[in-house]
């Protein structure tokens, strides 16, 4: 079904949003501060072109660990990536979703653009992965977190 889903996204629209992030990671390479940004675009512009069966997860909850681009680091690019670039792809990912929604088999195109809306305000610390080992690492947060809570008799 997502094979479908992802064609029917791609031809319908989903490329031009694609090709939006990856016109802003190749802004962003311009200048070397710029390149931890740009790789952020082209991995969420492969996304953005087929988006079903995949899911955008927080590194640092997929891996157990924190590192640069989750830490305070990261919500400091997240905050640079909002004021420069991530409002206008957010602004893109919008207003597709309303043209999404005005048909009825538009609506799962619209609620995905909507996530990407999200993604767009902060792609720092995100990587993408298939929904299953998102699911997954969910599963396995939610596992270590209840043996701490019993551990500490919380």
């Amino acid at each position: 079904m997502s094979a479908i889903g992802n064609f029917l996204w791609f031809i319908l629209g989903g490329v031009f949003m694609g090709l939006g992030w990856w016109l802003a990671g190749l802004l962003a390479f311009v200048s070397i501060i710029g390149i931890p940004w740009g790789r952020a675009c082209f991995v969420i512009g492969n996304f953005t072109f087929f988006p079903f069966g995949k899911e955008a997860i927080d590194r640092e909850e997929l891996s157990g660990e924190r590192d640069m681009g989750t830490g305070s680091l990261g919500v400091v690019g997240n905050i640079v990536w909002f004021l420069l670039a991530g409002w206008w792809l957010a602004i893109g990912h919008v207003m597709s979703a309303i043209a999404c929604f005005v048909t009825i088999i538009g609506i799962p195109f619209g609620i995905q653009h909507l996530k990407l809306a999200g993604i767009a305000l902060a792609p720092i610390g995100k990587t993408i992965v298939t929904k299953e080992l998102a699911e997954a690492a969910r599963n396995n947060k939610a596992k270590a977190d209840l043996v701490g809570i019993r551990k500490n008799g919380r």
